[in-house]
This record gives structure tokens, C-alpha cells and sequence, in this order.
């Protein structure tokens, strides 16, 4: 049985459980703290994991971080989940999951329970956050499209799948976009791909990694078979959020179609407060898949709530620990270099699509509301201030809009 090794992580005397406390004591104060999106999630992480407590060395974090940009699901909990890992093994891979995660889970079901019990979920101040965002996601489609589409032949992957997205509503539609747009960028940049860095060491065996995978795989095609159709269970929603997470690449904003497909055309949530509580997450620390939380809140309670969680974050959990073991020889491939460029041009049309079906069909209704978005826009982009800041600027404008 093959294994790649990492040196025991510096205290490792400790025990084990001692190294699971610190794992959470530190993930839990990211959890309340990391606000920003994923991007600022990664600094945060290496500020704390890797600067001050040496806890895998520059070329591993970056190659950790490489890979969980390749794998579909939250980028930066894949990458939280792999350092807990390195630290603690396993367990502290979900000790890690747990404390950044609990925060924002806990601050978006209150949020759902607010709405719930107080119907007011046609209030001005709801409309302000469903404009915070049209905003929010705007702005990633600008720095993701930077970044992913630089170039004629990536704007045309990404102009197709924005095409085809709005065009073809399907449960299969993003998956069939992402797998042509795979294809294309096999065929166009293969031969333009950079060769692989260093090897990343991590002490996980290949049959733990392939059991992982195996269930990864057997879920994502024995769930929608076992559900009823029509019905809805903990079995079905349990499967509309496993099959989300399994599914997107790009990260927490491109979430947002899958799940409103999943969610709203079965009357789990109203599309007003599907978008509502999408604002609401923008104002939380922690990942965006938080979401899911309040979704299964708002359809289910508790109960719900933690089914939703659960589904949408296992597949994040089982493709990072598959994954580790092979990242060295798949990364070096120039073939999965160029598919991987063509789905992240994908990625961008997805979210455009996304950007006008449902959010500004929904948001934008009147000039001042659009007056608004563009304002909260430049707080974004050329300001640069706190997500936080322009949620409740978005909010308190949507409740003087409704007074006009």
C-alpha cells in the first residue's frame, strides 16, 4: 500500500488531543472573523496557519490551495479541512471544518427563524439585500473574468456557457456546460499548460483517499435513484444539497443557480426569500455554502438545517481527502491543466447567467433600484469596503425605497 508521509507537524508531542483543541480554538476564531469571501479567506488562513504557527511550509499551502481550486465545492474549507489534516489527521481535518463553519450556520438559521417569525419577508429592507446581491455577485463575475477569461477563446467558453445556462433549465444543464467547456479547454490550451510544482506531502493512504472517492461517487449516483420524486423528505433534500456540492466549481457565488433550481421550483423556498437570505449571507464570516443552512431552515427547521448543511459540505470533505494522495501526478498533467482552464471559463458564464436569472430579474424592478446596486457596486470594487458594511447599507436603502 502506497502512502505519502509528512513529518509529524511541529508539537505533535502534545498528544492528539491537545493538537484537535488547538485546531479548533483557532479554525472557531477564523469563523468569526473571516469575513470577505474566499479570496480573503486564504490570507486569513495563512496569516494563522502558516505564518504564526508553521504549520505547513509556503510550497505546501500553495499546493494545497492549488488543489482545492481544481476540485468542485468551497475551495477555502477544502483548504481549512486539509490543514486540519496535516495538523491532527482526519479528525482534525473535521475539528477544522467545524469551527469555521459553526458560526455562520448558526447566525443564518437565526436569520431564517427571523424571517419565519415575523412574515416579513416583503420588507423594504429584504428587497435592499436581494440588490446587495445583485452587487456582491457582480463584482465576483468582475474578478473572476479578470482572472479566468483572459484571452478570445476563454470569453467565448464563457460567453457559450452563459448562453446555454439561460437558455436550457435543467437539473443536468451546469454539468453538461462544465463537462463541453472541459473539452474545449482540453482541445485549445493543453499545450499551453505550465508544468507542476513541488510534490505535497501529506500522510494519507491511497485505500483511505479511493474509499473516500468510492462513496463521493456511489452518493452522487445512488441518491437521486432513492429518492421519491415530487416528495419532499430528508432523503430528497438531502440529495438536492449533496448533488449541489458535488458540483460546482468556482466557488460559494456559483452556487447560487444550483441551488435555486433545487430548492425553489419545488416550493421548499420562495423565491423572495431564497434571494433575501443569499443577501444575508454576504453579511456573515466563514464560507457562503452556509447558505444551504438557512435554506434548510427555512424548509425544515433545525432538522433541515442540518440535513442541508451536511449534504452540501460531505462532497467538499470526501474529494479533498481522495484527492490528496494523487494531486502530485494529476497536476503535472497537461491534459487536466487544459480542461481545468476551459471549466473555469465556464464557471464565469454560470455566474453571469446566474447575475440576471434570478437575481436581477428579481432585484433590479425600478431606476432606483439600479441606482442602488451601483452604488453598493462601487463600495465593493473601488472603495473596498467590508462586505458587512455595504449588507447593511444595501438593507437600510431597500427600507428607504420602499418609503418613496
Amino acid at each position: 500500500m502506497e502512502t505519502n508521509r509528512q513529518e509529524a507537524p511541529k508539537g505533535a508531542g502534545q498528544g492528539r488531543a491537545s493538537a484537535l483543541l488547538e485546531v479548533l480554538k483557532v479554525s472557531t476564531r477564523l469563523g468569526f472573523t473571516s469575513f470577505g469571501g474566499p479570496i480573503a479567506h486564504l490570507g486569513y488562513f495563512h496569516h494563522e496557519y502558516i505564518r504564526r504557527r508553521k504549520w505547513m511550509d509556503e510550497r505546501s499551502y500553495a499546493d494545497l490551495v492549488a488543489l482545492c481550486q481544481f476540485l468542485p465545492g468551497p475551495a477555502s474549507s477544502q483548504v481549512g479541512i486539509g490543514i486540519g489534516v496535516v495538523r491532527a489527521g482526519l479528525l482534525g481535518g473535521l475539528v477544522a471544518w467545524l469551527g469555521f463553519t459553526l458560526p455562520s450556520v448558526i447566525a443564518l438559521v437565526a436569520f431564517a427563524f427571523l424571517l419565519q417569525g415575523y412574515d416579513i419577508a416583503g420588507a423594504g429592507w429584504i428587497h435592499g439585500l436581494k440588490i446587495v446581491a445583485v452587487a456582491i455577485v457582480a463584482q465576483a463575475i468582475l474578478g473572476m473574468g479578470q482572472k479566468l477569461t483572459p484571452d478570445r477563446g476563454r470569453v467565448t467558453i464563457a460567453a457559450a456557457a452563459a448562453a446555454v445556462a439561460l437558455s436550457w433549465h435543467t437539473a443536468y444543464s451546469q454539468v453538461l456546460i462544465i463537462a463541453a467547456a472541459g473539452t474545449a479547454g482540453l482541445w485549445l490550451y493543453r499545450k499551453n499548460a505550465a508544468p507542476g510544482g513541488a510534490d505535497l506531502q501529506i500522510g494519507i493512504s491511497r485505500t483511505v483517499a479511493v474509499c473516500c472517492l468510492a462513496l463521493f461517487s456511489f452518493l452522487l449516483v445512488a441518491l437521486p435513484l432513492l429518492r421519491t420524486p415530487g416528495r419532499m423528505d430528508w432523503l430528497a433534500m438531502f440529495d438536492s444539497f449533496y448533488r449541489s456540492g458535488s458540483l460546482v466549481f468556482g466557488g460559494g457565488h456559483v452556487v447560487l443557480p444550483l441551488l435555486e433550481r433545487e430548492v425553489v421550483p419545488a416550493g421548499w423556498v420562495s423565491p423572495e426569500d431564497f434571494l433575501a437570505g443569499y443577501g444575508a449571507a454576504q453579511a456573515v464570516p466563514g464560507p457562503l455554502f452556509t447558505f444551504a443552512a438557512y435554506l434548510g431552515a427555512m424548509a425544515g427547521g433545525i432538522t433541515g438545517a442540518a440535513v442541508a448543511t451536511l449534504g452540501i459540505f460531505l462532497p467538499a470533505f470526501l474529494l479533498i481527502i481522495g484527492a490528496l494522495p494523487f494531486w502530485n501526478g494529476i497536476r503535472k498533467s497537461p491534459n487536466i491543466q487544459g480542461a481545468l482552464t476551459g471549466i473555469n471559463a465556464a464557471v464565469v458564464g454560470i455566474l453571469l447567467a446566474a447575475l440576471y436569472d434570478p437575481l436581477w430579474t428579481t432585484a433590479i424592478l425600478e431606476p432606483m433600484d439600479f441606482a442602488l446596486a451601483v452604488i453598493l457596486f462601487i463600495m465593493l470594487v473601488f472603495w473596498r469596503l467590508p462586505p458587512w458594511t455595504v449588507v447593511l447599507t444595501g438593507a437600510a436603502g431597500g427600507l428607504l425605497l420602499g418609503l418613496m
